[in-house]
């Protein structure tokens, strides 16, 4: 990732966390989405006691901040504690605007979309917006035998359970959606949108497939010692990285010396290194 001043990371983040305070605000809300988290809480106890949401992620988060800073110092929570204040200042300034509430399949996913693209953004900077995560760090110390995630799922489960017993089930099942909405578009921000192709060829014909793809497609090639376990045969596999819309050259070059050749192809998210993204 290309490297920031301190400012504009931080800025980033605090970018990252409006975006995620607006669709929480203006779409989950609106329809009773509970996805999770303290902004999760927030939403059940704004329908129960008409608490904003913004008080409910601030007064949360205040106790599990003071626990970690007193046991993992200011470095550890300074970047979730700028993205959680942004978050429940955005949760305090954005105006409420509610739309799409007609439709619910809409707005889950649409909702999971946006609030995803603030979490990849908030992510991507080495912070989280605090609930959960924090607790599940701090619980973490008492529970080794778990991992951060698997509490952090838990507790997120436990709050959409919550959510469920409030506003139904129809609305969890569509809190679900966003959930993996939210998921996969982060996920993409943080392991990248440039995808590319990885193949794997086993030919007698090694050579002359190596040298026409490093000649007619400018792309590397490395040949790797391997034994065929049913032959018993020493063989080359070869191994190379090409874009996706190469990948139809190389199956061409490939079946044009060899239309016996043991070819695979998967897929990869990022590609560092010459003719791919320059770190």
């Amino acid at each position: 990732m290309k490297k920031y001043s301190a400012f504009t990371e931080y800025a980033l983040i605090a970018a990252g966390a409006f975006i995620m305070g607006f669709a929480i605000k203006n779409m989950f809300d609106p329809i009773s989405l509970v996805t999770g988290g303290v902004t999760g809480i927030a939403i059940i106890l704004k329908s129960l006691a008409g608490i904003p949401l913004w008080i409910t992620n601030t007064l949360f988060n205040i106790p599990l901040f003071l626990a970690a800073w007193r046991i993992k110092g200011w470095q550890f929570i300074k970047r979730t504690a700028v993205a959680t204040g942004a978050l429940s200042l955005s949760l305090y300034v954005i105006p409420e605007i509610p739309f799409l509430m007609e439709d619910l399949l809409l707005t889950s996913l649409f909702g999971g979309i946006v609030s995803g693209l603030g979490t990849g953004l908030v992510f991507l900077f080495q912070a989280t917006t605090g609930g959960t995560d924090m607790l599940a760090a701090l619980l973490q110390r008492k529970m080794r035998h778990y991992s951060i995630a698997q509490i952090m799922q838990v507790l997120d489960a436990l709050v959409v359970l919550a959510g469920a017993a409030v506003f139904g089930i129809r609305y969890a099942l569509y809190a679900l959606i966003a959930i993996y909405a939210v998921a996969k578009v982060s996920d993409g921000l943080l392991e990248g949108l440039k995808f590319s192709k990885q193949a794997y060829i086993i030919s007698d014909r090694y050579r002359e497939i190596a040298k026409a793809v490093m000649t007619r497609m400018d792309r590397g090639v490395t040949a790797v010692d391997a034994v065929g376990m049913y032959s018993g045969q020493d063989k080359k596999l070869l191994f190379c990285v090409v874009s996706k819309k190469e990948i139809v050259a190389l199956r061409e070059i490939v079946a044009e010396f060899d239309k016996k050749a043991f070819l695979i192809v998967s897929d990869v998210r990022e590609v560092f290194g010459e003719g791919f993204i320059e770190y």
